[in-house]
């Protein structure tokens, strides 16, 4: 239960950090939570990225049936993570809103 709730607050601070400084960068406010489900599935699966470009019907079959097995533990983390992301972009058009200009 300890390992969930520290995997929970661990995932949403880190999307919430990448999207946050991806953010500042790009000026691309919900770019991150757009590539969220690219971000998943590079988790999920155990292959190489390139598998996709090589052999992409078998590649996005075996990683689509991955996605549909894991179970809603990893479901829970892997949404701590996207809410993070949104989080992120939701501060930011805050920010931007009231006046701060991030680079």
């Amino acid at each position: 239960m300890i390992q969930l709730v520290v995997s929970i607050v661990l995932y949403f601070v880190i999307f919430f950090g990448i999207a946050f400084i991806l953010n500042m960068l790009l000026r691309k406010t919900w770019l991150m939570a757009i590539l969220y489900p690219v971000v998943v599935i590079m988790i999920v699966d155990d292959m190489s990225t390139l598998e996709y470009f090589r052999n992409p019907g078998q590649a996005f079959t075996e990683a689509f049936s991955k996605l549909m097995a894991i179970n809603s533990i990893d479901i829970i983390i892997l949404l701590a993570g996207f809410v993070g992301a949104i989080v992120s972009g939701i501060v930011i058009k805050m920010l931007r809103k009231s006046g701060y200009q991030m680079f």
